[in-house]
């Protein structure tokens, strides 16, 4: 006990104020979002948007995976999303880091063999954004209508520049 005390009276305090019981669970602005884990990262307010506008899925690299992919037909179908912005970013440690240094730092810290673990790290992250667009505007689940467009987060401007 007490390891978690700050962020459980930080939870008190966004309970005091909350707002947002008996919420539909519907994208308001439409809008679904694939990105990275990075804490660099707000994905909402870097677009104008507040909680209950977006569905948000992020991951190492911010790539369209299989999960992602499932949160993306769903989010069309069920939950009101017409935009999806597939947003990597600038200085990624997935995308300036080899597979064999990621296990070798994780090796290290764990204290355990980690030679066998995939990262998937991500060499051409043009390239890989193109691939993750084309992935769900070809995919057989995702309506035409949902307009799907790939963008770049700037960590050091906070901009995100249209690539696709």
């Amino acid at each position: 006990m007490g390891d978690f005390d700050d962020l459980l009276s930080a939870n008190k305090d966004f309970a005091a104020e909350f707002d947002l019981g008996g919420f539909d669970g519907v994208a308001h602005a439409g809008v679904a979002i694939v990105t990275c884990m990075d804490s660099r990262i707000d994905p909402l307010h870097m677009l104008g948007l507040n909680a209950g506008d977006a569905k948000i899925f992020r991951n190492p690299g911010g790539r369209v995976t299989e999960a992602a992919m499932e949160a993306l037909v769903l989010g069309a179908h069920l939950l009101g999303v017409r935009r999806i912005l597939v947003i990597p970013h600038t200085r990624c440690a997935m995308a300036t880091h080899s597979e064999a240094e990621l296990r070798q730092r994780v090796s290290a810290s764990a204290g355990v063999d980690a030679s066998w673990a995939e990262f998937h790290v991500v060499d051409d992250q043009l390239a890989a954004l193109e691939e993750d667009v084309q992935k769900v505007r070809s995919h057989p689940l995702i309506p035409d209508s949902v307009l799907v467009g790939g963008f770049l987060y700037d960590v050091d401007t906070g901009l995100i520049e249209q690539k696709l």
